[in-house]
């Protein structure tokens, strides 16, 4: 049996960067995300100074999307955004959060794997560890996922250098060379 459901989708749109036609009016959180852009495009040198200034300028003065279009067409965009700095360290902030949550449960794995053993060898007078085999499996995924986490950007700052948070594992590496 198949329904649908007529509530609307209670996730939040994200701007859109430009409407689709190009005579469009735009508003300000149009303006505002181009802006940004630019910004980062010239924190990462793709701009001088100047350039920026003077795109800036148009970007606030623009009326349409085909005006914001004109101010990017000729920046890599999408390499720009994949190297904004915000980006990275929301990614190695989630990779962490993801790494925390998998020790929470390594951890309380093995402790009921313990547990189940003690109440078997009280009852039973058996005192075999057989936890010993899915706590050390389970053990090889998490220094697995350990290592990838490290590994995965070392040249990216964590998330407490950035945002001066402190978290609960500090898993830097430093850069090689």
């Amino acid at each position: 049996m198949c329904t649908t459901s007529a509530r609307p989708s209670t996730r939040r749109s994200t701007v859109q960067a430009t409407p689709p036609d190009p005579t469009l009016r735009v508003g300000d959180p149009e303006r505002e995300h181009s802006a940004a852009r630019l910004g980062l495009a010239f924190t990462q040198g793709y701009l001088s100074m100047e350039e920026y200034e003077n795109r800036l300028g148009q970007a606030f003065a623009a009326q349409s999307a085909g005006d914001l279009d004109r101010l990017t067409t000729d920046l890599p965009v999408d390499q720009i955004s994949r190297r904004d700095p915000r980006r990275q360290t929301a990614r190695r902030h989630a990779a962490l959060r993801g790494l925390q949550v998998h020790l929470i449960s390594y951890v309380a794995m093995s402790l009921l794997m313990i547990g189940i053993w003690l109440a078997v060898g009280v009852a039973t007078d058996s005192w075999y560890f057989w936890p010993i085999w899915p706590i050390l499996g389970v053990g090889i995924g998490v220094v697995g996922h350990t290592i990838s986490v490290a590994q995965a950007r070392p040249g990216v700052p964590s998330t407490a250098a950035v945002t001066g948070v402190p978290q609960p594992f500090n898993i830097d590496v430093p850069p090689h060379g």
